[in-house]
């Protein structure tokens, strides 16, 4: 059926272009010959194909434009006409016999055009007589293409101020008079259209009437360009006449277009003035109509008339532009009970944005604009709606991108409370919005008061929400938003170590209910923050034992004693130790012994108790040897008894060469470059046999499973070692020691059992270069190295 309708229109308007063209072909033969009554004769029968009810408004603007071009040149030909003598008032009449009235109304206004042109009536009795004529088509199809057509020849010819058409004191009114009388009729015949044919075709026709709505609008832009329509006139009456056709028309879709084409086409000043006429009406359009596109596009244009200029800010005050809103948008949703929410969240976005660009300073107008956005949501429960969920997402964004300044933001008292209809996964979209906005701008958040209501806003990525489960996050994602915490912590500074400890307890109150999978994120960005207080702390004028109650070195230490142990439910045993390590250094710094024990001891559980991974072990034993070589706290028994263990914890690793490098490792525990106290020649050389006595045995377990030596490199290595202290003045390395080893080296590399192995080799050559470079120095270091033959 629907095909067979299209094929049928498309015949229709075939069969109507070639009748149009046949009598255009006829009447262009009678203009060559200057045959006035036969020209009138085929263009009146050219213009009866117009009178056709059977195609759509899309297949009759085909039609309508063709004739459209003809009656041009038919306009044409009329004016030269009168100027061979033809009576304008006759021609005007004459057209006035055509047998239909659509053909009539057609040559009238071409006739009209000229008529006004010539000046020998005035544009207003023309202009007035064509506007009444047109009234009779009420078909709303042919009405609304002959009013178009009426709208689109005089639009050049309004007695409009400084035009040429411009009549008396009045002319003005009656330029507007007739276009607003135009726009009225046209309005009424669009809007009829709706009841033209069965129910059923309803969504069609509105499809129809949509197409149709820029013949109706071209009557506004034409109001607005009239010269003469000034900011009084436009209050008075052009305002008031276009509402009322508006609000008495109670259709829908005009309702909606002509509220839109109202804020589009006229001047910005003009609708701040009229502020209260123009929201006065939203009320009043019907329930099913898009307020809150419209009433967001009107505040949007207030808002760039705002920005465009700080001239014109005072000109929002005097009118009281905010309140007028505010109050416009409640009346909007109350009177409309079934509004969806992302309507309401629409408006309230709109407005803040407003507010911000117009009242920058007025803080409590966009809390109050929030408040009330919230006082909508609470019935609502959490937002379900994507598009709403976006919206809240952009009012929440717009105080952010305004003042650039979270700190300004968090005197919001509303700004929390739209946060919490969000869900989880919005909560953190706006949470990562937040940390951008602060890194971006750098913002110093320093005092905790606002560091407690920064991370309860984003406490989207501190916890779980709502029992929201992990599992369904995906992990890069979650790595990016623990990252950007991380930094958040890195950021927050106070020079006042009092408040800075309060910083870091309010922190970490918050991270320690983020669970397991964030703590390994969060809590080692804090136990910096704390480390870089504790350095604060030791400036010369600290007392390091503090007053009472006051923030000491010893009370850091104690919370982070407390935060690392969390890290044990994780599991991460690793970075605790790495993290005790850190805090031992720090102690070390501050001259607290029995703190920097109590971490090397917590260090030394984690090894024994939880690190089980063979190559986390190896790592774990380097970071204790050298983390405790540089420790200059401990007193002889403490001292003796961690290099102790850690030389224990070196012996027993699994692999043989991991042993001997942790082992020749440990020879540094015995000889510290700046402290006398701390250089033990003997138990040097005692890790550097050890470690010479594990190599063999590698090299001897190497040949009893796979038949060859393996590689010298550990050798080497010791080498390395004897000469570091040999140089260093250790008395109990000396030449001939390290001469016997350079001999074992180079009995093992010729040996037959020996795997080839140039990455050792080249090390060797390079030792033996660098020995015979300290021979040829001359002085002390040469005579100290001569003994040795290379």
């Amino acid at each position: 059926m629907m095909v067979d309708g299209v094929e049928d229109e498309e015949k229709w308007l075939a069969a109507g272009i070639a009748g149009l063209q046949q009598n255009a072909f006829y009447m262009h033969r009678a203009l060559d010959s200057n045959n006035l009554r036969d020209a009138l004769k085929y263009s009146a029968q050219m213009l009866s194909e117009l009178r056709t009810s059977k195609l759509s408004p899309q297949k009759y603007y085909q039609l309508y434009m063709r004739a459209f071009d003809e009656l041009r040149k038919l306009e044409m030909f009329f004016k030269e006409e009168t100027r061979r003598g033809c009576s304008i008032i006759d021609l005007y009449e004459l057209v006035q016999h055509a047998g239909n009235i659509l053909p009539r109304l057609y040559l009238l206004c071409t006739v009209g055009s000229v008529y006004i042109k010539s000046k020998e009536a005035p544009a207003k009795d023309v202009l007035k007589d064509l506007v009444e004529m047109c009234r009779g088509i009420q078909h709303p199809v042919r009405g609304l293409f002959l009013r178009s057509y009426l709208s689109q020849i005089s639009r050049d010819k309004l007695p409009d101020i400084g035009s040429e058409y411009e009549g008396d004191a009045d002319t003005v009114n009656d330029a507007m008079e007739f276009v607003l009388q135009n726009f009225t009729e046209m309005n009424k015949l669009w809007v009829r259209m709706q009841h033209q044919g069965p129910a059923r075709e309803k969504d069609k026709r509105e499809k129809e009437r949509s197409e149709l709505r820029d013949l109706v609008g071209k009557n506004l832009h034409v109001l607005s360009q009239i010269e003469g329509v000034d900011l009084d006139t436009y209050k008075e009456t052009v305002l008031p006449r276009v509402l009322e056709q508006v609000v008495n028309c109670k259709d829908e879709i005009a309702q909606c277009y002509l509220m839109d084409c109202i804020i589009q086409v006229f001047p910005d000043e003009y609708h701040l003035q009229t502020l209260e006429i123009l929201l006065g009406a939203f009320p009043q359009l019907q329930p099913s109509v898009d307020i809150k596109t419209v009433l967001s596009r009107l505040m949007e244009r207030l808002s760039n008339y705002a920005a465009s200029s700080t001239e014109v800010l005072p000109e929002f005050l005097q009118v009281e532009a905010f309140s007028k809103l505010n109050n416009a948008i409640g009346k909007v949703i109350e009177a409309q009970a079934d509004m969806p929410i992302l309507g309401a969240v629409t408006l309230y976005s709109s407005l803040l944005t407003f507010t911000l660009h117009v009242h920058p300073d007025r803080l409590d107008y966009a809390d109050q604009v929030l408040g009330a956005c919230v006082k909508k949501l609470s019935g609502e429960g959490k937002l379900e709606d994507n598009r709403a969920t976006k919206q809240i997402v952009a009012l929440l964004s717009a105080p952010l991108d305004k003042y650039n300044d979270i700190v300004t933001v968090l005197k919001l008292s509303n700004y929390p409370s739209v946060m919490e209809y969000v869900d989880s996964e919005t909560n953190k979209v706006m949470a990562m919005v937040i940390i951008q906005s602060i890194m971006k701008n750098n913002t110093q958040i320093s005092t905790a008061d606002k560091v407690g209501a920064l991370f309860e806003l984003i406490k989207g990525l501190i916890r779980d929400l709502d029992g929201a489960a992990h599992d369904q996050v995906d992990e890069d994602d979650f790595k990016e938003e623990q990252n950007s915490v991380a930094r958040l912590i890195q950021m927050l500074q106070n020079d006042d170590t009092e408040e800075m400890f309060k910083i870091i307890c309010t922190v970490r109150k918050h991270i320690l209910t983020g669970g397991p999978k964030r703590l390994p994120f969060t809590v080692p960005p804090l136990v910096f923050s704390s480390l870089k207080l504790v350095r604060q702390l030791q400036g010369p004028e600290e007392n390091p034992f503090g007053e009472e109650g006051s923030t000491t070195p010893k009370k850091v230490f104690q919370l982070l004693n407390q935060t690392i142990e969390t890290l044990y439910g994780v599991p991460a045993p690793e970075l605790a130790l790495r993290l005790y390590l850190q805090c031992a250094e720090a102690a070390n710094d501050s001259d607290l012994e029995p703190v920097a024990y109590e971490f090397f001891t917590q260090a030394y559980i984690l090894y024994e108790e939880e690190i089980s991974d063979s190559r986390a072990q190896v790592t774990a034993i380097h970071l204790i040897i050298g983390t405790l070589q540089r420790m200059h706290v401990f007193g002889v028994e403490n001292r003796d008894t961690l290099t102790h263990k850690a030389t224990g914890y070196s012996a027993k690793l699994l692999k043989k060469p991991d042993q001997c490098r942790a082992v020749y490792a440990c020879s540094h525990l015995f000889w510290v470059d700046d402290q006398d106290n701390m250089k033990d020649g003997e138990r040097v050389l005692l890790c550097l046999k050890r470690a010479l006595r594990i190599a063999n045995a590698a090299q001897q377990m190497s040949n009893a499973t796979r038949g060859s030596t393996g590689s010298v490199t550990l050798f080497v290595e010791i080498l390395n070692k004897y000469l570091y202290f040999f140089e260093k003045g250790n008395t109990q390395i000396n030449a001939a020691a390290i001469q016997s080893l350079i001999e074992l080296i180079t009995a093992e590399m010729q040996s037959e059992s020996n795997s080839p192995d140039p990455a050792a080799d080249a090390f060797f050559a390079s030792t033996l270069r660098y020995i015979q470079f300290q021979k040829q120095k001359g002085g002390a270091v040469g005579e100290k190295y001569e003994p040795i033959k290379v």
